[in-house]
This record gives C-alpha cells, structure tokens and sequence, in this order.
C-alpha cells in the first residue's frame, strides 16, 4: 500500500459573511475532495499542540507524527537543511523575512512578493555589507531566507511577521541588540520599503526518519514543496526532496507539475509522498477572499483530480488536509483543529458527504490529537 498527503497550507478558514457565512472550503467547488470525502473516512485534527504557536512548521511536522516536546527546535534550522547548509556546533539558525514596512508598520511579511532572483540579489548584497565571521544571510526562496548566527542565542523572544500586518514595526522588534541592530542597518542598505526580519530561532534538531518509524510502510518516501522548511523537515524526516518547475508557493504554482510529480514518483518505486502547497496560506495572509477560494479550486481541479484520476485503481491511500486555518478576516495562522480525509478503494465510507470544517467533525475518526493522524493513516 502506498500513501500520499496532499496539504493545502492555510486552506482552512473561518465563516465569511461576504460568502453567504461559508468558509472558503465551503464556498469554493471542489468535486474531487467531495468525492474522496464521502468515499472515504473523515474526522478533525489538532495539529498545534498546547503551548506552541500556530506556525507551518509546528503543524506540519506534527502532522507527520512527531513529538514536538522532542524534536522542535524552530523555522531557521529546517530552512538551512532545506537550502544545503549544514549547521555547525555553536550554529543558530533564523528565519529572515524580507518584509515591507510603510508609515511605520508591518505592511507585509513577503517583501511585496519579492521573487527569487530579487531576493537572492538583496541577501547577497546584506551579506556583503553585514555579513561576517559571526554572521552570514543565506539566500533561499523569495522573500523567505536564512541567518546564522555563530554562538547565538535562541532563547530570544521574535515575532513572526505574517502574525502583525498593520501593525507598528518597532514594538514587535526582538530582545536581542544583535539582531535588533541588523534590522535597523538592513533598512538603510536595501530599496525603500523593505526590511529584514528574524523570527524562529533554533538549533539543529534530531529527528528519527520516517522510514524508521513506519519501516514496514515507507521504505523510500519524498517531499514536493516550494517552501524551504517543508523541504526541512522532509530532510530530517529522511524524505527526497523533489524540485518541481515553476512550483512558486503563490497561487500562480505549477499545480500540474507538481501532481506529476507525486504520481510518477509514487509509480517508481516510493511507498510515501508528502505534498506541500503554500498558496491558500498565502491568499489568507493578504486577506484576499476571491484569491483564496480559487487556490482551494484549483488545488481539487489541477492537483488532487490529476493524482485521483491517475491512481485511483493503484493500491493507495490519498489523505487531505490543511495544517492550520488562515483566516482572511484575521490575515494570520489560528491553532484551531483541522479537517481531515482519508481515502482508498477498499475502506468502507462513513457519513460525510462534503469536505469542510464543519462536517469533518461528523466523521468516524472524531477528533485526534498527536501522532494519532500519522499512525491511522499508515494502519491502512
């Protein structure tokens, strides 16, 4: 039996009243998710454990099964194992937003999507200026990059920059002078508007692989994403990471390539996939409704009916979910539980007849908590 989640980052919301009170997942068609739905078993899923905020890289490793007591060590070292750099003893790692500041406030956390030729451009030349024995930037994707920082800290207090849009940049720097003083000199040397902006510091963690875990299930697995610390954590959970073309994170993504992708990787011999789109999340934090209905639309149309179509007569289990709401009216991650299905041929249906977040909770599974959604997924 072979297994693939399929992730729509952010996808789901709260009730919107422009959308006659639905959410977006409501609203939105999609047949291929109503159709695996009501074939296949549903239920509702935490995917923030108490204590943590309600960041993709909590949830998505969390949804892969792992304790976050344990292996949690922030955003920065999963983005420096995605883009290559293998952190030493003494390492911190941070997450580094370009981010666009106006009249003194946060007005995005992606740099007026920045793509990643400009970003790589302005990391570079920050390096060049700021950077040196005890500080390096990393260029990664778009506006989403990395900073180490030598014998550094990561006991310090950041706040990630898609929680505060509007709001004044100043009161929201961090406790640390270093880091403090970084951002401030950014702003003097990239185009007006931008800022950097550390947040979600760590150290290189331990992960125990997938194919430890589950070694009668997944022999060879692999990660699709155009995010660097999904890639992270596939790379510690002992996943290949597949490139695909034109896969961007923003809803203009290679939804096609992406589904070929999993297909032909399913069909050449991994038992695993794990497939990652950032679009919803994205649309949520901009607060664009419309945009955030069609990612969820195309997502069924241009990813999963591919997949679905394609595998439907394979021996294969299809699970989909979002990893945390992104609410359009909040513009910011929610640890609120998720929906989730689980589908294959051979599974007897339960009542669910649509996939949503009201009437997941009406499915067999109730409600899991921890690695209950992993473990349930690799029993079939």
């Amino acid at each position: 039996m072979k297994h693939i989640i399929i992730l729509g980052d952010g996808m789901a919301d709260h009730k919107v009243p422009s959308l006659h009170n639905l959410t977006p997942l409501q609203y939105a068609s999609t047949p291929y998710m109503d159709l695996l739905a009501k074939s296949g078993r549903c239920g509702t899923l935490t995917t923030v454990p108490q204590g943590y905020a309600p960041g993709s890289e909590v949830a998505n490793t969390a949804i892969l099964g792992y304790d976050l007591d344990k292996v949690y060590e922030g955003r920065g070292p999963l983005e420096a194992a995605s883009i290559g750099y293998e952190m030493q003893p003494g390492d911190m790692a941070i997450r580094c937003n370009i981010i666009a500041i106006a009249d003194g406030k946060i007005k995005n956390h992606h740099g007026n999507h920045l793509t990643t030729e400009q970003g790589t451009r302005l990391i570079q030349q920050l390096d060049r200026e700021l950077g040196n024995d005890r500080v390096k930037f990393i260029p990664g994707i778009q506006y989403r990059h990395l900073l180490v920082i030598k014998g550094g800290n990561k006991n310090i207090t950041c706040n990630p920059p898609h929680d505060h849009p509007d709001e004044p940049w100043r009161p929201l720097l961090p406790d640390d002078a270093l880091l403090t003083d970084l951002i401030l000199r950014s702003q003097q040397i990239l185009p007006e508007g931008l800022s950097i902006w550390p947040w979600s510091p760590g150290y290189r963690p331990s992960m125990t692989p997938l194919t430890t875990t589950y070694h009668d299930q997944i022999r060879q697995g692999s990660v699709i994403t155009a995010v660097d610390l999904i890639r992270g954590i596939g790379h510690y959970a002992g996943l290949r990471c597949i490139d695909v073309e034109g896969a961007t994170g923003l809803s203009d993504t290679n939804y096609e390539g992406k589904a070929q992708a999993a297909i032909e990787a399913l069909r050449s011999g991994d038992d695993f996939v794990f497939l990652h789109v950032e679009a919803s999340d994205e649309a949520g934090h901009d607060g664009d409704i419309d945009l955030k209905v069609k990612t969820i639309e195309y997502l069924d149309s241009r990813l999963i009916g591919p997949i679905y179509e394609a595998m439907k007569d394979d021996d294969i289990t299809i699970a989909i979910l979002p990893d945390h709401p992104t609410p359009v009216e909040l513009r910011t991650h929610v640890a609120e539980p998720v929906p989730f299905l689980i589908w294959n041929k051979h599974i007897a249906p339960d009542t669910v007849q649509t996939f949503d977040e009201d009437s997941c909770q009406n499915g067999i599974y109730g409600h899991l908590h921890g690695d209950q959604f992993m473990h349930t997924l690799m029993a079939l």
